[in-house]
């Protein structure tokens, strides 16, 4: 009797178990409030148990299949036009529904940093585009960032559909939400954005195994990285000789000096903002305090905020001994909110802890250095007081090699691209590359490598492909140099040789001293229009002028243009910019240049017979003008390939 119930107890655990399996589970994308692709057969898939019947009922018609032995199903319903709210249901062994689905245009919009910065990283440019948001017709999906060095997944482990309302849209991509609002506005059709971008990756990290069998030395990374004891070990002592090595002493933190009651004793005077290399402090690398008492006179301080513009590396700031925010790196901007209570009247002492590990540190130029009260704002540039805390010892050895997962090559596409693979979308966005600006000509090879990758993936060779051409970037050059960011700007134009692809040019939307420019509106309006052109075939003039050929005549050289639309002219109203001329010696000299209906006349007095001519040919152009008359920006160029 004992047996037999045992054995009854074991059968209906079995049971249970193979029920719990059997359950219809749907991938992660297929969610509540999802925007569907219209006008095309709409693909659903999930998993059940081998041989489970399953059923979908959607937009007034019932679609059956039978589960595989793989435990998957797909289903494929009738194209829909736009339209909704709907709702889905699907039904095996369990019921799922799906509530308040959208028919419209779905885009994935991938890329690094440029692509993923948040609406709410913008807030103070576009804070009342966020307070105003309310279109339930614009959606998000973010897919989380994961990765995985051994296979393409099967499904994401987390994610959710967003409505672009005054909460939500903080979280969206700012040149995805702007672009998807631009095509919007257009059309009335809803627009979903499924948001897969992560900072600083270079591009092999979005792509396939299949798609780098042509570079091989890329593989052979893809291969050793599927070990997994290596990696692990790997990193593994790298933690270890990070953690065993001394950490330097920071006077700073042990004396307080963040504290309001700590007396100040030969600290000396800098200008903030500033680099401290610029300023009499040579190659020092460590950490740096600043402090700075600001007098305020005001009867009730409610919540402020403190900018404190970029800094390299990290910072803590302290507002009368309270800590009131820090970040790790370089590149985000300093804005802090400083709760109620902090502030008081009176003198109020503002301490900033600054580490740098190479290169220049400080306080970044050019940008905002202020604390917002209410509707008043207290500049805090100028003077403040310095003190090293320590110097980081001149034979510290470089930081141990380590294997960064998101960095790898395949590890996002298998984690973030694949398990969308079968998800039906109306073209892809991306906007990727500052990772990848000392590799230019292999660039050239890799995007194209996952256009058509990618397309084959998604079963369609004619999927719009539309990315972001690189924005002006680092220091100005008033003289023609060569250009590393020009390289790799060249070598993105070259997608453009594929079809169905287009390029936002952005030469003049860059920060000199910003990698991530705070200007994301236009890029994603380009991006829209470009849509327009490759996507939605109108009949516009979709982007800028780009070279289309050069006649030497005497003197001088002639150069004639694409994309000129009602013709050429000048951003600014002033003379054009950024020409530069060479002979066969291919030395570069800025010349005159000047606009005789879609040509652009350049020339030189001290070059009597040019060759060569390029525009806007630098990391960073100071006045690249050339438009035309819709104001879409000329192209870079040069043609001494």
């Amino acid at each position: 009797m004992k047996i037999v119930a045992t054995l009854f107890i074991c059968l209906a655990l079995s049971l249970c178990h193979t029920r719990a399996c059997a359950r219809v589970k749907l991938p992660r994308i297929f969610r509540d409030s999802m925007i569907l692709q219209r006008d095309a057969k709409i693909n659903i898939w999930g998993w059940a148990s081998n041989g489970e019947k399953i059923s979908v009922k959607f937009n007034g018609r019932v679609y059956k299949t039978t589960t595989g032995n793989n435990g998957k199903w797909m289903l494929q319903l009738a194209p829909a036009q736009a339209g909704g709210p709907y709702t889905m249901q699907i039904a095996g062994s369990n019921k799922i529904i799906l509530r308040d689905i959208l028919i419209g245009d779905v885009w994935l919009c991938a890329g690094q940093s440029n692509m993923e910065h948040q609406m709410k990283l913008h807030a103070v440019r576009y804070a009342a585009e966020i307070a105003t948001a309310d279109n339930k017709y614009i959606r998000q999906f973010k897919v989380p960032n994961t990765a995985n060095l051994l296979a393409a997944q099967q499904d994401l482990n987390d994610g959710y559909w967003k409505w672009a309302d005054s909460s939500n849209v903080k979280d969206f991509s700012a040149v995805a939400y702007f672009f998807a609002k631009a095509l919007y506005e257009k059309y009335k059709v809803p627009v979903g954005i499924i948001n897969a971008s992560w900072g600083g990756i270079p591009i092999e990290a979005m792509m396939s195994e299949k798609s780098l069998e042509e570079f091989p030395g890329i593989l052979g990374t893809v291969e050793k990285n599927k070990d997994t004891i290596y990696v692990n070990n790997t990193n593994r002592k790298a933690f270890e000789i990070i953690q065993s090595t001394p950490k330097p002493v920071d006077r700073g933190i042990t004396e307080k000096w963040y504290e309001p009651s700590y007396i100040p004793k030969n600290w000396r005077q800098i200008a903030v903002p500033g680099y401290w290399e610029d300023q009499g402090i040579r190659d020092l690398d460590g950490a740096l305090w600043f402090r700075k008492e600001v007098d305020l006179d005001h009867p009730d301080f409610a919540p402020a905020k403190v900018f404190l513009g970029r800094i390299v590396d990290a910072d803590e700031l302290y507002i009368n001994g309270v800590k009131i925010g820090a970040t790790g790196y370089m590149y985000p901007q300093r804005r802090y909110p400083v709760p109620a209570g902090i502030l008081k009247k009176g003198k109020n002492l503002f301490v900033v802890r600054i580490t740098n590990n190479y290169g220049k540190g400080g306080f970044v130029p050019d940008k905002p250095y202020q604390l917002i009260v209410g509707k008043d704002t207290v500049d805090l540039t100028g003077y403040w007081q310095y003190k090293v805390g320590y110097v980081k010892p001149a034979n510290t050895l470089p930081a141990p090699f380590t294997i960064a997962m998101q960095n790898q090559p395949t590890a996002l596409f298998n984690a973030m691209i694949a398990p969308l693979t079968g998800y039906n979308v109306k073209g892809f966005a991306w906007y990727q590359g500052e990772s990848n600006t000392g590799r230019s000509a292999e660039y050239a090879s890799l995007q194209a490598a996952m256009i058509r990758d990618w397309r084959s993936k998604w079963g369609d060779n004619s999927l719009p492909f539309l990315f972001v051409q690189l924005p002006g970037f680092m220091d100005y050059t008033y003289s023609p140099v060569e250009s590393g960011w020009a390289l790799f700007r060249e070598a993105q134009a070259g997608s453009l040789t594929l079809p169905n692809t287009a390029m936002a040019v952005t030469i003049d939307l860059g920060e000199w001293n910003d990698i991530h420019p705070d200007r994301k509106k236009e890029v994603g309006d380009r991006l829209a229009l470009a849509a327009q052109k490759i996507a939605y075939d109108e009949a516009i003039v979709f982007t800028g002028p780009t070279f289309a050929a050069q006649t030497i005549s005497g003197n001088k050289i002639i150069v004639s243009f694409n994309n000129t639309g009602s013709g050429l002219a000048t951003s600014n109203g002033e003379a054009l910019s950024e020409f530069a001329i060479a002979g066969d010696d291919k030395k570069f000299v800025s010349a005159n240049a000047v606009i005789e209906g879609n040509h652009v006349i350049v020339s030189i007095e001290i070059i009597q017979h040019p060759k060569y001519v390029r525009y806007a040919w630098a990391d960073n152009p100071p006045n690249p003008n050339l438009i035309n008359k819709e104001g879409l920006p000329a192209a870079p160029f040069r043609t001494d390939q």
